[in-house]
């Protein structure tokens, strides 16, 4: 059973930082790309950044700014989103996204407030 299970996520002040996990079971997770997406209240989901199966490439949207690092620890089948200089535009839920064998799989999600 594929499981994605997001956590880290928390209240910050505007230019704190947080560490946001990943944790994944259920399928190969060397061989595919894990993606972070978020969603303010009344706006759509958007893609944050994702790393691909071997860890060699990350790609970030462009509003990240080279705030966001995504990392992973092979050993524990995680993938980290580091943000820093969070802003309150930054708040929402948070998730970690996969897609096997042509199908999509998502995390419960975190939620990230930040006050300014």
């Amino acid at each position: 059973q594929v499981q994605l299970v997001e956590s880290g996520g928390g209240l910050v002040q505007a230019g704190g930082s947080l560490r946001l996990s990943c944790a994944t079971s259920g399928f190969p997770w060397h061989s595919y790309a894990i993606a972070w997406f978020r969603q303010a209240p009344g706006k759509e989901r958007e893609r944050v950044g994702l790393m691909n199966g071997d860890g060699s490439n990350t790609k970030y949207a462009d509003f990240v700014n080279g705030r966001f690092t995504i990392s992973r620890d092979n050993a524990k089948r995680t993938t980290y989103l580091h943000m820093t200089d969070l802003q309150p535009e930054d708040a929402g839920v948070y998730y970690c996204h996969t897609n096997w064998l042509g199908f999509p799989y998502w995390g419960p999600g975190t939620q990230v407030i930040v006050s300014s």
